[in-house]
């Protein structure tokens, strides 16, 4: 019998597993995350802050999480497609 989904979601259960278990939980995945969230502690952004911390040379270029390379930037400017990717 197939699985139901929950109604706030387009995913079954099985396929949210499944998904956590790959991509996200890579182990550069998982840095990246790490490096962010420093990012974010260093600018002092709350959780519900309407604000992201932006690396401006991005971590998958080699950027690094220091004072001098990020920024405090309205989220709608930080997320998303990016150009190159």
């Amino acid at each position: 019998m197939p699985q139901k989904r929950d109604p706030s979601s387009h995913r079954t259960p099985a396929q949210i597993a499944k998904m956590d278990a790959g991509y996200n939980h890579q182990p550069k995945q998982r840095a990246n995350r790490v490096e962010n969230g420093k990012a974010r502690a260093m600018l002092g952004l709350e959780v519900g802050n309407p604000k992201d911390a932006h690396h401006k040379k991005p971590l998958r270029q080699g950027g690094k999480t220091t004072r001098a390379n990020i920024a405090a930037v309205p989220k709608s400017k930080n997320r998303g497609w990016r150009d190159g990717v």
